[in-house]
């Protein structure tokens, strides 16, 4: 696991030098890069959400596109469009932004859910369909998505199934006073994004990604990811439970961790680590609970106390 940690480091230090204080957010958000899932960052504006993206993006060597979410975009605007050519007399296919590496879409809750489920087949099946022909996306293929709290002015809640596509959700909070300090001398002369330079190539990125894969996950710590999925779909605060894609979520997230952190082994801690960023934005909790103020995380954190931990067990090799 040589290979990952190496590369998650590089990118841990070059990231570092533009966002400050915010080293157990940017691990998140190489888990999901290693896993080749979507990352949603949910915060109040200006504490760094659409930087963090910018970082990760300037740090590997991929194509990059923004796309700033409005309430009058239409799903054109984001997959593209076949504009007749009379020279040719045929259609031609202009992409849209989607068609890139790595896809910043920024504040996507103030665009309307017709437009947000443009990315839906982008992001489950990494591909898009325009006027009946399909075109695929190039490998490696992130969205990485801001948004700000639903309570905001001009926002729309996530429709279910978009916010299911993403594998991770941060948040980022406000920084420290010696960390917002920091952020001003950084910034006395010129933004240190202009400065970030490529920390890892694509084919670097790729290896990781396939040597994640490869990370050893018992049948005990499998049992103990459905457990805890299913316990959230039969907890009493809840409408509804993270779905059989919430349980691939966490296995895959619990790889990315231990290669991370040098292990081709899985703990039950790494379960532990990764279920509120996995499955927290997948629930969806009852009136009587809302009421209440019962949130997400205080039923991630209930289902983590109740459910039992397995124990031990040496690997057959």
């Amino acid at each position: 696991m040589q290979i990952v940690q190496t590369i998650s480091n590089r990118l841990l230090e070059n990231v570092r030098k533009v966002i400050v204080g915010k080293d157990d957010n940017i691990r998140m958000t190489l888990v999901a890069l290693l896993c080749e899932g979507h990352l949603l960052i949910e915060d109040v504006p200006g504490v760094g959400k659409t930087m963090l993206a910018r970082a990760i993006a300037r740090s590997i060597g991929c194509t990059f596109r923004r796309i700033q979410f409005t309430p009058d975009m239409l799903p054109s605007d984001v997959t593209g469009v076949s504009i007749f050519n009379q020279k040719t007399m045929e259609f031609e296919f202009r992409p849209g932004p989607i068609m890139a590496q790595i896809v910043l879409t920024d504040e996507i809750n103030r665009a309307t859910p017709k437009t947000q489920s443009a990315l839906l087949e982008a992001m489950e099946e990494r591909q898009i369909t325009v006027d009946g022909v399909t075109y695929p996306m190039a490998r490696p293929f992130l969205v990485l998505a801001t948004q700000n709290p639903i309570e905001y002015e001009g926002t729309f809640p996530l429709p279910e199934a978009q916010v299911d596509r993403f594998m991770v959700r941060i948040q980022l909070g406000y920084p420290s006073k010696a960390n917002e300090i920091d952020v001003l001398n950084r910034q006395s002369d010129h933004h240190p994004i202009e400065d970030l330079e490529q920390a890892v190539t694509v084919e670097e990125l790729i290896e990781a990604q396939r040597a994640v894969r490869t990370i050893y996950v018992d049948d005990l710590v499998k049992s103990y990811i459905v457990d805890l999925v299913t316990t959230t779909r039969d907890h009493p605060d809840i409408y509804l439970g993270a779905s059989p894609r919430g349980s691939i979520a966490l296995f895959k997230a619990t790889r990315a961790w231990a290669a991370i952190n040098g292990r081709d082994f899985v703990l039950p801690d790494d379960v532990k680590l990764m279920a509120e960023a996995t499955l927290a934005h997948r629930l969806i909790v009852s009136p009587s609970a809302r009421i209440k103020n019962v949130s997400t995380r205080q039923i991630i954190e209930d289902t983590l106390r109740h459910t039992p931990v397995p124990g031990a067990r040496s690997k057959l090799r």
